[in-house]
């Protein structure tokens, strides 16, 4: 294959890609822009921060790939992201992230990032909070409050007070529950 062939490939794959540096956009994809409801000027060269619903939420996030990537640099979670415009713009969705980082030890520096929009199985409640969001991708990954709390510097009691936040929104008894309505968003 020549080099044409690979950005064909690249700009006609079914899912979002990015290529980064230093949590800049260098690249993407049309899928990508598709799905964010931008225009390559609006994401090339801009932080990651855009596709945010909040500032901290970037942060935190970019905190939790640096602690939780393998030995080959690869990192996976579905977080709820931010459209930048189009027919849905401001939406916030679910989105299933992947991806890695070119060199592990140093996990901001380079990497490629699959991004899957969610959205019509799972959407976001639209009175969530920023720090309730995040505690909804924890717990669907099947964490602890203990985990949770590790994760995002809080007690593990703190995490308790969310999830039952989350419980009563969400109208679930247990938090088996409350994960199978997250996954199906009901």
């Amino acid at each position: 294959m020549n080099d044409l062939d690979y950005r064909t490939a690249f700009e006609l794959a079914p899912i979002g890609l990015v290529m980064s540096r230093n949590r800049q956009m260098v690249d993407c994809n049309r899928q990508l822009l598709t799905m964010f409801g931008a225009a390559r000027e609006q994401l090339i060269g801009q932080s990651f921060e855009v596709l945010y619903p909040t500032f901290d939420e970037f942060e935190r996030t970019g905190a939790r790939i640096v602690a939780s990537l393998d030995a080959t640099g690869r990192y996976a979670d579905e977080r709820v992201m931010k459209r930048l415009g189009g027919p849905r713009g401001a939406e916030m969705f679910w989105c299933h992230v992947s991806g890695r980082a070119l060199d592990p030890s140093q996990p901001h520096a380079a990497g490629i990032w699959a991004f899957e929009d969610l959205s019509a199985l799972r959407p976001v409640k639209s009175d969530l909070t920023a720090r309730e969001r995040e505690i909804a991708a924890l717990l669907i990954e099947g964490l602890t409050s203990k985990q949770i709390g590790k994760h995002l510097v809080i007690s593990p009691r703190t995490v308790d007070v969310y999830r039952a936040r989350l419980m009563r929104k969400y109208e679930a008894s247990t938090t088996a529950e409350l994960v199978h309505k997250l996954l199906s968003g009901k």
